[in-house]
């Protein structure tokens, strides 16, 4: 009886989702390191939280079966009903009410991967990273300087130098909202409009305001017929967007509540602060058209675009937030916060080129010629990892020297160490530069000149090893 070949599982992964290769995560991490460094330089600390949360936790009280079906949501064990988060400051504000004890205010960091139920698009997936700083605990607009200033540190800190800080004020939108008599129940979707102006353009904001206009593929975008005085006064703000001409425009309006000339000293009060912290200037601006979450933030708010790519939008946005933990305790708590999307940024810094894509972590392959000196060439190996120096040894089958040396090159290893019988009498090393001998190669194919140019292959005392490649290797 034929024995039955063994079913094989197709390869693939879900839509939506995506691996990173190492050469991407080697990237990421380094990135991931940077951004940390700053924050705890900062004095924020570090906080993890699960990946699983309640679905009443996620979703508030009231949810059904119909907004669990929104996330990642699933009955666990125990019939516990579940889902994966979709942020982290649900998941920030159910630990802090739940730490009643906890120091405030409380600056802390996160990052990690979310999950959301999007429809997936080019750069656009249902598992992504997200590194989020917030500020608990405080009205103090001292808080909302510090996020800023941790956002321009952090660029600063990843070697990009055109990049704007933008902040604005919602009590700022919420009070011209007002002056031009936008109805209450018009008023997110005005925002979200306005919020457009940046890819759009005035015109076709205006339009949009009204009538509708057609995008650039032809459709119909949908207007929101205001009437036209209306229309006219929203234009007079967007025509001049300063802090000086919202304050004119907002000094004629009867306050009853807050005035959102209150918003205006808040802007004011936090580039004071960015001053005295001798932030770059020329880094961040106001600009009182940034709109940010219409249902989320109450004050401040703030995004970061990389100036020579605007098509990837905000990399880096936040703002002030009132009730924090108003869906697990009756204290009222505030906070202020930025979050950073990882992989959107990665992309970003890589085309700039403000990161390296490194094919390997280690730095020197130690070969294996002779098979009776593996004791030795162990203690090259643990030499040059106890002195620092990232290596490896080769763990392959192959005897072929040659082939080790490709495999070395393949994973972007630059150095590979040689010792064969030669090198043992003489107690000497060869080490051979990858790069350079990859470029040399490109230049001649004469395998004299080649090993004669400087820096490809040379023969060192075996006591010089450590400090030879270290001196290559910059450590």
């Amino acid at each position: 009886m034929a024995k039955e070949k063994p079913k094989r599982v197709t390869p693939q992964i879900l839509k939506g989702f995506r691996d990173y290769s190492p050469k991407e995560q080697i990237a990421r991490e380094e990135m991931l390191g940077k951004v940390r460094e700053v924050f705890e330089l900062m004095g924020f600390l570090p906080l993890q939280t699960p990946s699983l949360e309640f679905a009443q936790t996620l979703l508030g009280p009231h949810y059904s079966p119909d907004s669990l079906a929104e996330l990642f949501g699933f009955l666990g064990p125990d019939k516990v009903e579940m889902a994966l988060r979709y942020e982290f400051t649900i998941s920030l504000a159910r630990y802090v009410a739940s730490q009643p004890n906890l120091p405030l205010p409380f600056r802390r960091y996160q990052y990690g991967n979310v999950w959301r139920v999007d429809k997936p698009g080019p750069g656009r997936y249902r598992e992504f990273m997200q590194f989020d700083i917030d500020i608990v605990g405080t009205n103090n607009i001292l808080a909302d300087a510090e996020i800023i200033a941790a956002m321009v540190t952090t660029f600063d800190h990843l070697g990009v130098r055109n990049f704007k800080v933008r902040f604005s004020n919602r009590k700022i939108l919420n009070g011209i909202l007002r002056w031009a008599g936008v109805p209450p129940d018009k008023g997110p979707d005005v925002l979200r409009v306005i919020d457009k102006l940046e890819k759009q353009g005035e015109d076709a904001v205006l339009r949009e305001l009204g009538s509708g206009r057609i995008d650039s593929s032809g459709d119909k975008i949908i207007g929101l017929e205001l009437q036209g005085d209306i229309i006219a006064r929203l234009d007079e703000f967007l025509s001049k967007p300063t802090l000086e001409h919202c304050e004119q425009l907002l000094s004629t309006l009867n306050h009853e509540t807050e005035s959102p000339l209150v918003g205006i000293e808040e802007l004011r009060k936090i580039e004071q602060i960015l001053g005295s912290l001798e932030i770059d200037y020329t880094k961040y601006s106001i600009d009182p058209t940034i709109v940010r979450g219409l249902g989320y933030y109450t004050g401040p708010v703030f995004e970061t675009t990389l100036l020579d790519m605007p098509d990837y939008g905000s990399v880096f946005s936040g703002g002030r937030y009132d009730n924090l933990i108003s869906r697990f305790s009756s204290q009222p708590l505030s906070g202020v916060g930025a979050s950073i999307g990882i992989d959107r940024l990665l992309a970003a810094l890589i085309e700039l080129k403000a990161l390296s894509l490194r094919e390997a972590t280690s730095s020197v392959l130690v070969t294996i010629m002779e098979q009776d000196k593996l004791a030795e060439y162990l203690k090259i190996v643990q030499e040059l990892r106890s002195s620092g120096i990232a290596s490896e040894i080769y763990v392959g089958e192959t005897k072929n020297l040659t082939k080790q040396i490709k495999y070395a090159d393949k994973v972007g290893i630059p150095f590979a160490v040689m010792v064969g019988s030669d090198e043992f009498a003489a107690n000497t090393v060869t080490i051979k530069n990858l790069k350079a001998g990859g470029k040399k190669s490109t230049e001649t194919e004469d395998r004299s000149q080649w090993l004669a140019a400087e820096g490809v292959q040379e023969q060192i005392p075996r006591s010089s090893l450590v400090t030879y490649l270290k001196s290559k290797l910059a450590l």
